[in-house]
C-alpha cells in the first residue's frame, strides 16, 4: 500500500448499495467507480488473498453472493470492509481503491480467466474448499499473523 500524497485521490463519497451489492466510490478529481462487493471481495488487499509475496496469491472462489454488513474507517487513508463470509483483514486505501477501480475491467476478465483455468466456480454452492496447505489459516503463517483472520 502506496503512502497518501499531494497526488493521491480522496473518496468525498462512499455509498453502500445493498440491493445491487455494489460501492459507490466518487473521488475529488471527479473520477466515479461501482464495485461490486464480490469483485472487492476477490480483490481484497489482505494476506489472506494475495499471501506473503508473489506467486502466493489465493484464488477466491465462490463469492458471487457475498455482502458488505457494514464499512469501518481507517484513519484518514483507508476502509476496512466486513463482508458475510467474515473476511475483515483487507484494508482498501484511497490509492488501492482508485487503482482497482480505473482497472475494474481488466482485473475483472483476469479473475475470471483464473476461475476458468482453476475449474472453480463463482457460485458458493458449487465451489471447491480451498486447500488447506502452507496458506494463512493453516498454520503457514509462522511470522505472526496474516491480518486477523
Amino acid at each position: 500500500m502506496a503512502g497518501l500524497d499531494e497526488h493521491t485521490p480522496i473518496p468525498t463519497e462512499i455509498k453502500l448499495h445493498q440491493g445491487s451489492r455494489m460501492m459507490e466510490l466518487s473521488f475529488d478529481d471527479g473520477t466515479r467507480f461501482e464495485l461490486s462487493y464480490e469483485f472487492l471481495r476477490v480483490h481484497s488487499p489482505s494476506a489472506e488473498v494475495r499471501g506473503h509475496g508473489p506467486g502466493q496469491e489465493v484464488l477466491q472462489v465462490g463469492k458471487r453472493d457475498v455482502h458488505i454488513s457494514h464499512v469501518e474507517a481507517v484513519g484518514n487513508y483507508a476502509i476496512k470492509p466486513v463482508f458475510s463470509d467474515g473476511h475483515d483483514s483487507g484494508l482498501y486505501s484511497w490509492d488501492y481503491l482508485y487503482l482497482i477501480g480505473s482497472r475494474r475491467d481488466e482485473l475483472w476478465q483476469d479473475y475470471l480467466q483464473r476461475m476458468d483455468a482453476a475449474g472453480a466456480s463463482r457460485d458458493p454452492d458449487l465451489a471447491p474448499a480451498p486447500p488447506k496447505s502452507g496458506g494463512c489459516g493453516s498454520g503457514g503463517c509462522s511470522s505472526g499473523g496474516c491480518g486477523g483472520h
